[in-house]
């Protein structure tokens, strides 16, 4: 019988983590590593089954990830964070797709929810993400935000979304935002690139019209138009703190 293993990376995940683990609850191993939560996470995905392991020293989305998928000892893994969960159709695909093995990896639409909202345009749906991997078969990228698997072999796509609860509330966003914009720019200095201020807000404002005109996000009503605000502002953030980062370093002299 194909085995699975589910890996998911946390940090303050308490209202979140019981969820997500519930619904993955009938995989054969779930390994949780933590980076140092400060509230309950760790008890309570241990409380679930989950073998939980704690690496404080954040090294960036994708080492992380790296470390759980090490710990991960059967041939297939599925990559969840502790927003998202595993509908029953989903599980149903995924156990197929394992037993019948026609690809080395999996990629899934998903479907996020914005402050109570599914949304369906704004580039946001289908949002395919590989998430259901042969172990031997696959890596994440060494991003420090937004990685990816690095698979070798043949893909396929499931047809059952994953439920996506990203932000559920105005200061989750703030959030979201500051903690994203702040690792692209860290991201951006050691590819080495550069903005300037004139850049960063017109890059601000293209990131605005590409989400609520190319992208169809005016059709999702007003959450079309928060998070066309949300996208503008988190981009013109990490090209204003790529900035702050250049002067600084030059500053220190490095």
């Amino acid at each position: 019988m194909t085995k699975l293993s589910v890996i998911i990376i946390t940090r303050n995940e308490a209202a979140n983590i019981r969820a997500c683990i519930d619904t993955v609850a009938w995989a054969d191993e779930i390994v949780v590593v933590d980076s140092g939560s400060t509230d309950d996470t760790v008890s309570i995905a241990a409380e679930m089954g989950a073998r939980v392991y704690v690496h404080a020293d954040w090294p960036g989305f994708g080492p992380q990830k790296n470390y759980a998928l090490g710990y991960a000892i059967n041939e297939w893994v599925f990559s969840i964070d502790a927003d998202e969960r595993v509908t029953p159709e989903l599980r149903s695909e995924i156990e197929q797709a394992m037993n019948e093995a026609e690809a080395d990896g999996y990629y899934c639409p998903r479907l996020s929810q914005f402050c109570g909202k599914f949304i369906h345009h704004c580039g946001w749906y289908p949002d395919y993400v590989l998430r259901l991997f042969k172990r031997d078969a696959g890596r994440f990228s060494d991003s420090l935000v937004h990685e990816s698997v690095l698979l070798t072999g043949k893909t396929a796509r499931l047809k059952t979304p994953l439920l996506h609860y990203s932000y559920l509330a105005a200061d989750d966003v703030e959030r979201k935002v500051e903690h994203y914009s702040t690792a692209a720019a860290q991201q951006m200095l050691l590819a080495g690139k550069r903005s300037n201020r004139l850049d960063a807000t017109l890059r601000g404002g293209w990131a605005f019209v590409r989400t609520y005109v190319l992208r169809l996000g005016v059709l999702d009503g007003s959450a079309g138009w928060e998070i066309a605000c949300m996208n503008a502002r988190t981009t013109y953030l990490k090209y204003h703190k790529l900035t702050a980062l250049h002067l600084q370093r030059g500053h220190s002299g490095a």
